[in-house]
């Protein structure tokens, strides 16, 4: 069986060692900060993780942007002269249109290389619910299956990913367009934290608030062990923006609710992509659980 790449992007905010640990590439997206152009760095080189989130509190305007189909093209291009074929997870498509980028830079390279395969799939997930899709892709590729049958995997299960997640504001997410709720939810949330999870396109939607920081790690919590799922592949991964300390206790929350099982949650920092939309101070648990639907938001 032919070797083949796992590789993701910037949205899926999976460290530098979780990278290496389950062999993962990733294509960096881009930023733009006061008209200059920036790489989408996961690891955070250019600009300091803390000094990052410190710009985006002082109200400086990141925009985001997605990765090029030439970009694409020649990040496959290279992998396929290395000897390997290509298996890409993308951003939800609902989020981002790098998956349309990457189809197109697919079409190219598979009329030179006919007897290539680049498979391009829309993960309908962001942050680590796309980061431990591909964590997944590489246990899986590491028991042997194919790139067709990895493939299905993930198309077959995508839609188990769950997220549930809060924000010190939704002026980031509004501003980004990255978020959808009835109306109420954007009047009267001072004292207000919304709940915040992702449907079967990837789309954001804010289902109902609660009052106060703590009081909504307690409703994540609560909502994670509503939707949780037994799974031999279970990952769980806290993830937070500049806010270790909500983080680790977010994640002492969560193990209060599972006193009968040892839980292995991962807490990982959000990357520039998803930190810039959702704003600093966002913590958020991304799970296997119960399927997601298309109205389960509504």
């Amino acid at each position: 069986m032919k070797k083949y790449i796992i590789v993701t992007d910037s949205c899926s905010d999976l460290s530098q060692d979780l990278r290496e640990k389950y062999d993962i590439e990733y294509v960096p997206m881009h930023l733009s900060i006061d008209e200059k152009e920036y790489v989408a760095d996961i690891d955070f080189k250019e600009i300091p993780y803390h000094d990052f989130f410190e710009l985006l509190r002082n109200g400086t305007r990141i925009i985001t942007a997605q990765v090029t189909a030439h970009e694409f093209e020649a990040r496959f291009e290279e992998y396929i002269q290395n000897g390997y074929d290509v298996l890409y997870l993308s951003c939800a498509g609902a989020l981002s249109a790098s998956i349309k980028a990457s189809r197109v830079a697919k079409d190219h390279l598979l009329d030179k290389y006919p007897d290539s395969k680049i498979i391009c799939i829309d993960s309908l997930n962001s942050c680590f619910g796309l980061g431990i899709l591909c964590m997944v892709a590489s246990e899986k590729r590491a028991e042997g299956l194919s790139i067709e049958e990895n493939a299905k995997w993930i198309e077959e299960n995508r839609l188990t990913v769950n997220q549930e997640c809060t924000v010190e504001s939704l002026t980031y997410l509004k501003r980004a367009g990255r978020v959808s709720a009835a109306k109420a939810f954007f009047g009267g949330l001072l004292n207000k934290k919304p709940i915040i999870i992702s449907d079967a396109v990837g789309q954001n939607f804010a289902i109902e608030t609660v009052k106060g920081r703590r009081a909504s790690m307690e409703r994540i919590a609560d909502r994670m062990k509503e939707e949780y799922v037994e799974v031999p592949h279970q990952k769980i991964v806290v993830c937070h923006a500049d806010d270790e300390a909500a983080a680790n206790e977010l994640k002492s929350i969560i193990e209060s609710r599972f006193p009968e099982k040892k839980l292995d949650i991962y807490v990982g920092r959000i990357g520039p992509i998803i930190g810039s939309s959702a704003g600093p101070g966002t913590i958020a648990v991304l799970f296997f659980g119960k399927e997601v639907t298309a109205n389960k938001a509504e």
